[in-house]
């Protein structure tokens, strides 16, 4: 068989050809590929592509982004306001004046049926500064001077309490106004039958502490004995006494004194 022969031109004429071949086939190749917007998008990472949202559940009220959920109001009280707290009746004056009283330390306290307090005479058993009290105001009254209680009965917010209302003008003038004579020895003479009688300590361990003369103050008048009633009978009359049992307590004239010895009132009445 006869050898065959390929010339330089021959092989360089196949190279020319199959570069026209290829540079024909790239635009060919390159037309069955993506756009150049899927390019792009086929380079964007998944975590950068939107999340794709669950499907509402059937019934389910959409509400447009940013708006709030209010809480629904009650069928049975439709846009019903919270309750107010009740309001205490406005105080009158008449509930004041039975305020002062009640807070009255001097006011009668033994009511018929109340239980009877322990009666002290032993003054003695008196804290030092009640005992010294006690002493100087009966010095006052025995001298015969309404104007010796002048420097006990002290003034301003510690006065001591004369009346159950409040009084104008000089104190002891007051005292002078209720005695029988014009110079008040009877409201002295009263003052030693008063502060030489038996005595009651009441409200002990408290603000309201007092040593009070006489006990009838905190005794109920029905359980008097018969030694008790001569006890009272050298302070009031058997008349006084019938007109108390009416009132159901004693409302002649008491004292009381505080523990630190302050002279805290002497007065008379219901």
């Amino acid at each position: 068989m006869p050898e065959k022969h390929f010339s330089a031109s021959a092989i360089a004429g196949t190279f020319f050809l199959a570069a026209a071949v290829c540079a024909f086939s790239v635009p060919a190749f390159a037309a069955g590929l993506d756009t150049p917007t899927q390019l792009a998008l086929s380079e964007i990472k998944k975590e950068e592509l939107p999340k794709a949202t669950e499907p509402a559940k059937p019934g389910a009220e959409q509400k447009p982004a940013g708006e709030t959920q209010t809480q629904p109001t009650s069928p049975e009280k439709p846009n019903a306001t919270p309750e107010q707290p009740a309001q205490a009746p406005a105080a009158t004056d008449d509930d004041d004046g039975a305020a002062a009283q009640s807070n009255n330390p001097a006011m009668p306290n033994a009511k018929e049926g109340a239980a009877t307090p322990q009666v002290e005479y032993d003054v003695a058993k008196l804290p030092f500064p009640v005992q010294k009290m006690r002493e100087l105001i009966l010095t006052a009254a025995k001298s015969g001077s309404i104007e010796a209680l002048r420097p006990l009965i002290g003034s301003g917010d510690d006065v001591t309490m004369l009346s159950l209302t409040d009084i104008d003008g000089d104190p002891l003038a007051y005292l002078k106004s209720l005695a029988g004579d014009p110079d008040g020895q009877e409201i002295l003479a009263i003052l030693v039958d008063v502060l030489e009688s038996g005595y009651v300590h009441l409200d002990a361990g408290t603000a309201d502490e007092l040593y009070v003369w006489p006990y009838f103050f905190a005794y109920p008048l029905d359980k008097l004995d018969a030694k008790q009633k001569v006890e009272l009978f050298q302070i009031v009359t058997a008349g006084d006494y019938d007109e108390m049992k009416q009132f159901g307590t004693y409302v002649f004239y008491r004292l009381g004194i505080t523990p630190k010895g302050r002279w805290r009132f002497f007065v008379t009445g219901d």
